[in-house]
């Protein structure tokens, strides 16, 4: 007898019914939820019997903390059982709020299967408590200060950006109302004649202009500033004086006196521009002004004799200078008197028509008698030791005085008058004496590159000024000079004259420019 085949219809129908038993256990959990172990945190504490009931979609969880106990002084470890809620795995449904003393440590999740969470055990993490509250105190300085940072970066970057764009606007309105263009065949004087007339100086979007259109020719000069060269714009010569970076205060400040209001005088050394120029890893910080082939007063004199003519045109220019710095003009836009503080002969240039101009304002200070305000700026540097006025010498000097300060330059154009004069050959009876050689003031008693000390020892202590030559007392010219001089140099400011003072004097000579003496 053949061996009957299973009948595959049953089997069939087998697995069909194991299928259907389940899918209605899967409808039945996503219907009715989960079935999880609970202990300790139990949704209802007087009906437990163990389990909790987790929504559809959630999770069984076992937990581990570290509770303080307060009567033991002591941590220990605490495990929990429990239901999460629905679509939220980090947070318990069941617990209300954790005190001060309890730190959670790890919490895991199962939904495999009823009471999964039962043998669940999650990794014990040791607490340390002198750990937990220097981290809650980081971690409460760090949510204060970050934020506090945050906005204090915020501040700063709006506060540069503000200063720039009112920088610029400022710098666009100071230019916009002169509708100053350089034309293709303007000069640096028609330049000047169209600006404003304030006297001071080109528009500045015009001075970076022509600064980045000078050619460097040669250098003629050096000081401890910088170095002094021969430039051209257009065919025109201008002097570059291009400052050390290590003098940067100094350029900022003569470009702020140079652009006064109402500065320019016919001698006052002429102004054109100043400019910053970076080429890679070098700075050139540059002064664009006047061009004087005769250079400084100083090498003037060590290669000219003077007559009496020549000798009263370069003092008289000089004390006219110094006077219009030192006098202050009211007005709508007026001029700020100003005190040089290093009047010397290299800080004088001479014109070709003879005259002299003020240099070099490195030092100079702004005065305004309304506010009674001193402006020094930021160059804390002093002047030249030869020059130095006996009360800066011994350290008398007021100053947040300004007539003290003017008094000072006095002193010093004293010295000054004194190199002039001794290069004048003059005359007695039906004799002509020759010129004195060229000194600087107190050669004869300091080395050549004196120390304060060294010029305290002779100008305070000893009292000593540069000697007069016999020859001046036989000439009236000489002999006025002469009297001019010793009170511009008294050791008394009060006593000293004014630049006005000598301007008014020295325009009494009536000297013809016929009168050669060689």
């Amino acid at each position: 007898m053949a061996a009957m085949a299973p009948s595959p219809g049953r089997g069939a129908h087998k697995h069909g019914v194991i299928a259907l038993i389940l899918c209605l256990l899967v409808l039945q959990r996503e219907a009715w939820g989960l079935l999880c172990y609970c202990e300790g945190l139990c949704p209802d504490h007087n009906n437990f019997n163990g389990t909790c009931e987790a929504k559809p979609n959630s999770f069984c969880f076992s937990a581990v903390e570290t509770v303080y106990d307060v009567e033991t002084d002591q941590w220990k470890e605490e495990r929990t059982y429990g239901c999460l809620g629905p679509d939220e795995l980090g947070l318990m449904q069941c617990r209300a709020y954790l005190t001060k003393h309890q730190r959670p440590k790890n919490i895991s999740c199962c939904n495999e299967s009823d009471r999964c969470n039962e043998h669940l055990l999650p990794q014990i993490i040791h607490h340390k408590p002198s750990v937990a509250p220097q981290g809650n105190f980081l971690e409460s300085l760090l949510l204060v200060t970050l934020p506090l940072g945050f906005v204090a970066l915020l501040a700063v970057i709006m506060t540069v950006w503000f200063r720039y764009r009112q920088r610029e606007s400022s710098m666009l309105e100071y230019n916009k109302p002169l509708g100053l263009v350089i034309g293709p065949n303007d000069t640096l004087s028609d330049l000047i004649e169209q600006s404003s007339g304030s006297g001071s100086g080109l528009p500045l979007l015009v001075q970076r202009t022509i600064a980045k259109q000078i050619q460097l020719v040669q250098s003629v000069g050096k000081g401890r500033y910088g170095e002094v060269w021969l430039g051209r714009w257009r065919g025109e010569k201008v002097a570059v004086k291009i400052f050390f970076t290590t003098d940067e205060a100094s350029w900022v400040r003569e470009t702020e006196i140079y652009q006064t209001v109402l500065l320019r005088h016919e001698n006052i050394l002429g102004f054109i521009a100043a400019d910053i120029k970076g080429t890679g890893s070098l700075t050139q910080m540059l002064l664009i002004t006047d061009y004087h082939q005769l250079g400084s007063l100083y090498d003037y004199l060590q290669n000219t004799t003077l007559n009496y003519f020549s000798m009263i045109r370069l003092s008289l220019s000089t004390s006219c200078g110094i006077s219009h710095l030192h006098t202050e003009i009211f007005g709508t836009k007026g001029k700020p008197a100003i005190a040089h503080r290093d009047i010397k002969s290299k800080n004088i240039l001479v014109k070709r028509n003879g005259e002299c101009c003020i240099a070099d304002f490195g030092l100079a200070v702004k005065y305004v008698s309304e506010n009674n305000e001193l402006d020094f700026g930021n160059n804390r540097k002093v002047g030249t030791r030869r020059y130095m006025a006996p009360e800066v010498l011994n350290e008398t000097i007021n100053m947040s005085c300004f007539e003290s300060l003017k008094m000072a330059d006095m002193y010093s154009f004293g010295l000054v008058l004194w190199e002039i004069v001794r290069r004048c050959a003059s005359e007695s009876g039906d004799r002509y004496l020759l010129a004195d050689e060229y000194q600087l003031p107190y050669f004869d008693c300091v080395p050549p590159d004196p120390s304060f000390e060294d010029m305290h020892e002779v100008v305070c202590v000893r009292g000593v000024r540069p000697d007069i030559p016999l020859r001046w007392h036989y000439n009236e010219v000489l002999k006025t000079m002469s009297k001019v001089i010793q009170e511009c140099w008294h050791a008394n400011p009060a006593a000293r004259l004014t630049a006005l003072r000598v301007k008014k004097t020295l325009y009494k000579f009536h000297v013809s420019d016929g009168t050669k003496i060689v």
